[in-house]
């Protein structure tokens, strides 16, 4: 008996694991990568929001507080840095680069209700923190849920589409 084995018809396809491989690309999800322009990166972000503030938080490594740029205009937030770049970068001799050297920029839409006059940034270890307060009609309201003190209830009548009424006082309600 004789087996014959005939190449299967989706054996050029890529495999489900070859695929994932492709997605999850350190290219396509690495946190610095290049922006849309050849001389422009990206950078990374986390925000967050807390009652009071929505916080922005930017990395930027290597980076002077003097060379950061942050401008809001309406509802779009845009940050610029720069970060300059070694003499030694032409010498070469490198065996890993990594560390990102350039041009900076990230653009960002805020949502409604933040007060972006009263907006504060600090600089820290190479982390731009920006605080934007919300405004008051945003911000979360308590609402304080009370018990009825003894004797301050009142009675509902069965079948009364009104107001809820109280017996009079020494008065039992007529059983029906």
């Amino acid at each position: 008996m004789t087996i014959i084995r005939r190449p299967s018809p989706f054996g050029e396809l890529l495999s489900l694991r070859s695929a994932m491989d492709r997605i999850f690309d350190e290219t396509v999800f690495r946190p610095v990568a290049r922006g849309g322009s050849g001389d422009t990166l990206a950078m990374p972000l986390d925000i967050y929001t807390t009652p009071e503030v929505l916080i922005l938080e930017a990395a930027l490594p290597g980076v002077r507080p003097e060379d950061v740029d942050i401008s809001v205009l309406g509802d779009t937030l845009t940050l610029t840095a720069s970060s300059s770049a070694d003499s030694e970068e032409d010498k070469g001799g490198y065996h890993v680069r990594e560390v990102r050297r350039g041009r900076f920029s990230r653009t960002v839409s805020l949502p409604t209700g933040l007060r972006t006059d009263a907006a504060t940034a600090t600089f820290e270890h190479g982390l731009l923190k920006l605080s934007f307060p919300k405004a008051e009609q945003v911000r979360p309201r308590q609402i304080p849920v009370t018990a009825p003190t003894e004797g301050s209830a009142t009675a509902v009548t069965a079948g009364s589409n009104d107001a809820p009424q109280t017996p009079a006082a020494g008065k039992q309600p007529a059983a029906g």
